[in-house]
C-alpha cells in the first residue's frame, strides 16, 4: 500500500471543529484544538492508509485514547471523504452517527474511547498483534497529560517496553489542563519525557503546534531501531487558534453562542472573516 499524503490545513480543520461544535451545541473545543497539528501531521505525512478504504487491513493505526478530542479527528476524516457534510452539520444531533467521544463504529476511529486511561491498552494490543504477524504496521496512540493520571496507562507502558513494541508511538498532548483544573493542581506530572524514559521508552519533547518539528521528531524516533517503544511529548496550548479559548480551561465544557461562533470563524479565516 502506497502512503497517501494529502495536505491538512490546521486552520481549515479548526473551522470544521467550530462548525461541528456550534451545530451540535457541543463542548470539548479546547481539547480538540490542542491536537489539531498533531493529527494534521500524522494524516498528512506519516500514517500509511488507503484514502479509498478506511478499513484497509494494512493500514497504520491511530488510536485517540483522549476520545473527548474527537472533533479534531472527525475534521480530518471529513477532509479525507470518510465523513460527509451532513455528518458535520448534524454533529451530536439525534440520529447522528457522530458522538461526542471516539466511536469505533465510525470509519477511521480505531477505538471507542472516552473512559480515560483505556484506549492506550487497545493501541498496545494492536501494536503487539502487528509485531507478531510481521505486518510492519505502526500504532500511534494519542493520550492527554491529564489522562496519564490513570494507573492503567502506566501498566500499558510497562508492558509495551517488556514486549519491545518498537512499532508503538505514544503521543502525549501536554496542554497542562484536565477537566477540573491544571495538571499541576490535580496531580503534578513532573518531567513527562523523563518518566517515559524511566519506563523503557525512547522519548523526546516537541512544540505540539510546529508541524515540521513534530514530523522531524517522529522520524528521529522511528530511526532509533533498538526495540524500545517510542514517546513524543507534545507541548500544546488548550484552545489553540482562537484567542478567547487559549489556555482558558472553561472551554473544556463551554458552548458557543452565535457571537462567539462568528468571532472564532473570523479569527480562523472563515466565511465570517
Amino acid at each position: 500500500m502506497k502512503p497517501s499524503r494529502p495536505l491538512f490545513d490546521p486552520q481549515a480543520l479548526r473551522r470544521t471543529v467550530v462548525e461541528m461544535a456550534f451545530a451540535g451545541n457541543a463542548v470539548h473545543l479546547g481539547c480538540a484544538f490542542s491536537i489539531v497539528e498533531l493529527l494534521a501531521c500524522l494524516y498528512g505525512r506519516h500514517l500509511r492508509y488507503d484514502p479509498a478504504q478506511p478499513e484497509d487491513p494494512q493500514r497504520d493505526y491511530l488510536v485517540l485514547s483522549k476520545g473527548h478530542g474527537v472533533m479534531a479527528q472527525y475534521a480530518c476524516l471529513y477532509q479525507l471523504g470518510w465523513l460527509e457534510r451532513q455528518d458535520i452539520d448534524r454533529y451530536f444531533h439525534d440520529g447522528s452517527r457522530l458522538k461526542g467521544l471516539s466511536d469505533a463504529h465510525v470509519p477511521g476511529c480505531e477505538v471507542t474511547s472516552g473512559s480515560l486511561g483505556h484506549g492506550l491498552s487497545v493501541g498496545v494490543g494492536l501494536a503487539l498483534a502487528a509485531k507478531r504477524l510481521g505486518t510492519g504496521q505502526r500504532c500511534y496512540a494519542i493520550v492527554g497529560d491529564g489522562e496519564i493520571n490513570e494507573g492503567a496507562i502506566w501498566e500499558a507502558l510497562l508492558f509495551s517496553a517488556h514486549a519491545q513494541l518498537s512499532n508503538l508511538m505514544v503521543i502525549v498532548d501536554a496542554n497542562g489542563f484536565q477537566a477540573m483544573g491544571s495538571t499541576d493542581e490535580v496531580m503534578r506530572l513532573g518531567d513527562i519525557e523523563a518518566r517515559f524514559a524511566a519506563f523503557g521508552f525512547d522519548a523526546v519533547s516537541v512544540d505540539g503546534h510546529d508541524m515540521n518539528g513534530i514530523s522531524t521528531a517522529i522520524v528521529d524516533l522511528q530511526l532509533r531501531v533498538n526495540g524500545r517503544p517510542k514517546a513524543l511529548v507534545a507541548h500544546t496550548i488548550k484552545g489553540k487558534g482562537v484567542s478567547y479559548m487559549e489556555n482558558d480551561n472553561a472551554w473544556h465544557y463551554s458552548r458557543l453562542t452565535p457571537d462567539l461562533f462568528a468571532q472564532a470563524m473570523a479569527e480562523l479565516g472563515g466565511p465570517n472573516a
